[in-house]
């Protein structure tokens, strides 16, 4: 599998997909030569479908900006499957309101979030490994509502927004 500059790698075809560790391994290989830092292995075939399922990766150095999903208002749920990762909601002025430590196999290993509420998350170890749910269908242009009081990807601002969430994170859960 090859991830280029692909947010995403192509879904496996067939009916039936087995979750394996080396599809696991492919995935966070990908994620590794991702310039983002991370990528996502969709199960769903089509982005019409009404539930997305997916294999999400992400290396500790990728800033995911926060956002939300409200056209149309989206759950999402997330289960650590590897790794481990800070889960954050935020209030609508940029304030943390949750500051979650989530790892795989440990007390705290997912969450479910209703439509609507500003989240984001940093991955606190390498080939952290995410099986994501979502409402579908997708639509690229109003599938996220990011956050304007956090800085945009790939900005200078990103990497000292990804360390006062990391800070944040390591003074709650020391």
């Amino acid at each position: 599998m090859s991830s280029s500059s692909r947010r995403a790698l192509e879904a496996p075809a067939g009916e039936l997909v087995v979750l394996s560790r080396s599809l696991v391994e492919d995935v966070c290989e990908a994620s590794r030569t991702s310039p983002r830092r991370r990528i996502i292995l969709p199960f769903h075939k089509r982005e019409d479908e009404l539930l997305h399922r997916m294999l999400n990766v992400i290396q500790p150095d990728s800033y995911v900006r926060p956002h939300r999903h409200l056209e149309p208002p989206k759950a999402e749920a997330w289960v650590v499957l590897r790794g481990a990762l800070a889960f954050f909601t935020f209030e609508e002025d940029g304030r943390i309101r949750d500051c979650l430590s989530l790892e795989a196999g440990g007390e705290r290993f997912g969450v479910d979030l209703a439509p609507g509420i500003f989240h984001g998350l940093v991955a606190l170890a390498p080939d952290t490994v995410l099986f994501e749910t979502k409402s579908g269908p997708f639509a690229p242009a109003t599938d996220k509502s990011f956050a304007a009081w956090a800085p945009a990807e790939g900005t200078p601002e990103a990497a000292g927004y990804l360390a006062a969430l990391l800070e944040e994170y390591r003074r709650r859960y020391p």
